[in-house]
């Protein structure tokens, strides 16, 4: 009887060992896993963003094969403000009045732009701010973009743009037809959340400044009534407007950390190029330079007169030196100056497209290549309709869906990557690659652009 205790108890035993082992074995294979995905972005030297202008996914990629598509739509319903069906839309306008390219009154069904005006010409642009946004939105039922724009007419209108210089690039790497811009209304918020994930306060903004979000009696201005700058304001730092010289009317320097100061404590260079920098900053702007399209600008590390201003913030020009002389910084934010950035109202498509283009086929030939991301996306929707409700996070955003493109020797190739992502997901990118604290809560839970990439493929050329 001993012995057939005896003999249990080391089988038992035996088998705890087996156990222990595997699960020990799974551990290891978990870390190691870990170990590689970590060691997997780190293949990554160079993250290059380019940040174009006021386009929602479905108006350049609705038709785009395998996305989630105008097809996915269904027929559209826009509602007026009384909650009834609308059964026509206005004619476009342009400069405030009738765009006689268009027919006097235009469906309520996403239409081709193309038919109309060309992609290597301009049409009207249409309002895209913080509260309407809001509304147009609808808790989520997109049906209210026309009854809470300027420009009724076009909010439906697209491009195909997948056969354009950027679609060509989409379809050769990652598309993300998942994409949110990470706060409502414009460029100002957005390019915001680009750097810093945050709404900057500004206290005691001037009470002309101040928002009525009553639909009713809507004023969509600059700050909120509890004091956040959320609409086109500008800096008291230069360049800005020129013809403002009163401080009180200028956002104050901000104190919030940025994804730049956050670079700078680690050690990490980076670069903010904007097209058109040096001729603003003295004092002889391109006619379609956008003061509020400069974010760093706003903050006190790079107020006029420090050093960081002058290290960190260029020229787009210099860009493109770096790239020749072997000083192209870790982190690269491109800005381009207001004819390339695809911006409705002052700017063609095409070539806005083809400027994207030059840019990443410069970097493609250039000796950074082989470890570099490129980022390619839109600071928001600039007013035009989606047919993918955003997700509720807080007050701030997300907003309406913008096409994104990642461009890498370690992107997926020919992928549509489905994952939820936001403009700050870039962030959580450069964060994730470099160990770097989150700016906010927002960016803490955003997905990194995880899926876009696949670190064990053959480098892509």
């Amino acid at each position: 009887m001993f012995v057939v205790l005896f003999g249990l108890f080391r089988l038992l035993a035996s088998l705890a060992v087996v156990i222990a082992a595997a699960y020990l074995g799974a551990a290891e294979l978990a870390a190691t896993g870990a170990q590689n995905q970590s060691g997997g972005i780190d293949k990554i030297n160079h993250v290059i963003i380019i940040y174009q202008e006021n386009w929602s996914y479905d108006s350049l990629y609705g038709t785009l094969a395998g996305t989630n598509n105008l097809a996915s739509a269904g027929s559209i319903v826009q509602l007026d403000k009384n909650g009834a069906p609308l059964t026509s839309a206005p004619q476009p306008l342009v400069g405030g009045s009738p765009d006689p390219r268009f027919p006097a009154s235009m469906p309520v069904a996403a239409y081709d732009l193309a038919q109309y005006v060309k992609s290597d010409q301009t049409t009207g642009d249409l309002v895209h701010r913080f509260y309407h946004e809001q509304l147009q939105i609808d808790g989520g039922k997109m049906d209210k973009f026309i009854t809470w724009s300027d420009n009724g007419g076009l909010v439906l209108s697209y491009y195909d743009a997948s056969a354009m210089p950027e679609g060509k690039l989409a379809r050769e790497f990652t598309i993300a037809d998942n994409f949110f811009h990470s706060a409502f209304g414009g460029s100002f918020l957005n390019h915001m959340y680009l750097v810093c994930a945050c709404a900057p306060l500004w206290p005691n903004a001037p009470p002309a400044y101040i928002s009525n979000p009553d639909p009713n009696n809507l004023a969509d201005k600059q700050v909120t009534p509890d004091g956040y700058a959320v609409n086109t304001a500008f800096s008291v730092n230069a360049p800005h407007l020129a013809n403002v010289t009163d401080a009180t009317q200028l956002v104050p320097n901000l104190k919030d950390a940025t994804i730049g100061d956050r670079l700078s404590a680690a050690g990490i260079s980076w670069s903010w190029y904007s097209g058109g920098w040096n001729d603003a900053l003295a004092g002889h702007p391109d006619k379609l330079f956008q003061f509020h399209h400069q974010p760093f600008v706003y903050f006190a590390n790079y107020a006029d007169g420090t050093a960081a201003k002058y290290q960190h913030l260029k020229d787009e020009s210099e860009f493109f030196a770096a790239l020749e002389t072997g000083q192209l910084p870790n982190v690269v934010f491109i800005k381009p100056l207001g004819p390339d950035n695809e911006h409705p109202g002052y700017a063609a498509l095409m070539r806005g497209q083809e400027h994207v283009a030059k840019i990443v086929g410069a970097i493609r030939g250039s000796a950074y290549w082989k470890d570099s991301a490129i980022i390619i996306t839109y600071d928001e929707n600039g007013g035009r309709w989606d047919h993918v409700a955003p997700p509720k996070i807080d007050r701030w955003g997300p907003g309406t869906r913008v096409p994104a493109i990642i461009i890498s020797p370690y992107a997926k190739r020919g992928f549509v990557d489905h994952s939820e992502y936001e403009t700050v997901s870039i962030l959580k990118f450069i964060e994730t690659r470099w160990h770097l604290k989150p700016l906010g809560t927002r960016d803490a839970r955003a997905d990194g652009l995880n899926n876009a990439f696949d670190f064990n493929q053959t480098l892509a050329q």
